[in-house]
């Protein structure tokens, strides 16, 4: 077979092979999940270090807690399951796992960009701090009130949102509800309001004194 030939082959196997990932795609139901907290205890520490790992190999964790599938780490698994996008508004952000997961993401690649309320981040505990330290953008709140917006956006695809903030006392103590949906009719009016907000938190807008003071 002539250079051409082999040419005309890989293209048509390639053709074939994006045919397939459209069709799983379709194929795929979509997410559709209601998670309720508190969580019960689970290591999550596997997950994570399996989710770090570059060929994705799953990492034994010496800790006494049961291996087993509970509200947190679905919760986990969907918001590492981003691949290019993954916005997050949020009013309280604390727990060192999903701080860790956001980073990693992060390192991967995803573009991450974070809303959040500008007097919780400030509290000891936040992982905001952390997150601007490794390179992601943060965007906050200048006005009396709370951000009090509690859902993250994978990549432009999946919403995630309900009552729980993103703490360890939330996660693990407090009746909580989340609900996770690939649903476009839903999803868009999420990524209007993420984008609404993160245009009026641009910090170029920032008033630091009042107009009485200058």
């Amino acid at each position: 077979i002539g250079a051409g030939s082999w040419s005309l082959v890989l293209a048509a196997l390639a053709a074939l092979g994006l045919a397939l990932e459209v069709l799983v795609a379709r194929r795929r139901r979509p997410v559709r999940e209601v998670l309720f907290f508190p969580s019960k205890p689970s290591c999550t520490e596997a997950l994570l270090a399996e989710a770090e790992s570059p060929d994705n190999t799953p990492v034994p964790c010496p800790c006494p807690l049961p291996r087993g599938d509970c509200a947190f780490s679905r919760l986990l698994r969907h918001l590492l399951s981003a691949r290019r996008s993954l916005e997050l508004c949020l009013f309280a952000f604390s727990s060192p796992q999903l701080g860790r997961a956001v980073r990693l993401l992060h390192r991967r690649g995803v573009r991450v960009r974070v809303v959040t309320d500008a007097q919780y981040m400030a509290l000891k505990g936040s992982q905001i701090g952390l997150l601007r330290h490794a390179g992601i953008q943060v965007r906050h709140d200048q006005e009396s009130g709370f951000m009090h917006h509690k859902f993250a956006i994978v990549d432009r695809k999946m919403v995630i949102t309900g009552s729980l903030n993103w703490t360890t006392e939330a996660i693990q103590n407090n009746r909580e509800n989340i609900l996770i949906m690939e649903d476009a009719e839903y999803v868009q009016p999420f990524l209007e309001e993420f984008e609404r907000i993160w245009e009026f938190y641009d910090p170029l807008k920032y008033m630091f004194f009042s107009k009485e003071n200058k």
